[in-house]
């Protein structure tokens, strides 16, 4: 009977235990909504949607675009991710051909491919372009049955032992981008002129020189440009690579002098829903850590976004305020507030002005000859 009892009570509290230990990890995995004090607010633009599609690159991107001239003009521009999406994907399709196949087609890309369009093909206004989505039915971008067609078509180019690809395999890919994307325009009129993407860009005041990418990875050497191993940096295009402290020192000093950042990086791990990013209490990132981490794919690069902003918790905690592109969602309507022990373990790399960076580390790099 006794041994009946205490199997009884055993049971009764490894129940509670369990849903004690399930409630836990609920109230983890919600994050209750936190306080937060702001230490340095920058001017942005509005938040945007991305919707069904891979494309935050283009958002994030055209979004810190838009606040640096914001922050040079005072002007607010709403400048069109669809036209630089369009764009884009001819460029990334194009290199796929050239590639003989031996590259990738994909919906992501990085803030390297939105300054090389707006360089190439310019950029205009988004009420340039028919709405994202309004050639196919949904009111906001949707990708689900254009992006499966667009590869299709694309691998479809390259066929195997062939000498060379499809004849007129420019015009059938342009006419699947189009009809899902809508066309770019040749020209429209902006604020009762009229202008050709080219023109607009040039209009904007951007100096595209202005802008460089840093990371901090220890498979090659600091000091030093390499192409980041991502699926999705397929323009090949280099950063430059510092330490991790050094590049935590820039972002804070460019955010403290007015700029913004653009941020590539991971949210597979501690990234919530609710707008909340942060490491489990206890995790200090090092620069080890970062590498064993990208190395064994535990970190990666699967997103795009604006850093504008400095925070801090109810302890005191330091954040960045960051500019997603889901909507207003979450509880900070489309602001994520992201720890900066979070951000110094999950970066791929930041998208800068160079007059932003700190003026050892501006010198250095333009020693180096990029």
């Amino acid at each position: 009977m006794i041994r009946k009892v205490i199997l009884i009570i055993s049971v009764l509290l490894a129940t509670t235990m369990s849903a004690q230990e399930n409630l836990q990890r609920e109230a983890i995995a919600t994050n209750t909504k936190k306080a937060f004090t702001i230490v340095k607010k920058n001017p942005v633009t509005s938040v945007k949607n991305q919707w069904r599609s891979g494309t935050c690159w283009a958002y994030a991107t055209l979004g810190y675009f838009e606040s640096e001239i914001l922050r040079k003009t005072g002007k607010t521009y709403d400048l069109c991710e669809m036209f630089v999406v369009n764009k884009d994907y001819m460029d990334c399709a194009t290199h796929y051909v050239r590639m003989h196949g031996y590259s990738q087609i994909s919906e992501g890309g990085s803030c390297d491919d939105v300054l090389e369009v707006i360089r190439h093909h310019g950029i205009c206004p988004e009420n340039a372009m028919p709405a994202p989505g309004s050639l196919t039915g949904d009111s906001l971008a949707n990708f689900k049955v254009f992006f499966p067609e667009l590869e299709k078509r694309v691998s479809g180019t390259v066929r195997r032992d062939a000498k060379e690809p499809l004849p007129h395999w420019r015009d059938s890919v342009q006419a699947v981008i189009d009809r899902y994307i809508g066309s770019c325009p040749e020209s429209f009129v902006y604020e009762g002129k009229t202008f050709t993407p080219r023109s607009f860009a040039e209009n904007l005041g951007l100096d595209l020189d202005d802008y460089v990418s840093l990371t901090s990875f220890t498979h090659h050497p600091f000091n030093q440009w390499f192409i980041i191993e991502a699926p999705y940096k397929w323009r090949l295009k280099p950063s430059y690579n510092i330490p991790i402290e050094q590049l935590m020192e820039a972002v804070d000093k460019a955010l403290d002098a007015g700029f913004t950042v653009a941020w590539g990086g991971d949210v597979s791990g501690d990234f919530t829903r609710t707008g909340l990013a942060m490491l489990p209490d206890g995790i200090v990132p090092t620069q080890q850590m970062r590498q064993e981490q990208w190395d064994d794919w535990r970190f990666t690069y699967d997103h795009v976004m604006l850093i504008y902003g400095k925070a801090v918790d109810e302890q005191g905690k330091p954040y960045y305020m960051v500019k997603n592109s889901w909507g207003e969602s979450g509880d900070y309507k489309g602001t994520w507030y992201m720890s900066r022990d979070y951000i110094a373990l999950n970066t791929t790399y930041m998208f800068l002005n160079r007059h932003a960076l700190p003026k050892a580390l501006d010198e250095e790099i333009r020693k180096s000859g990029l």
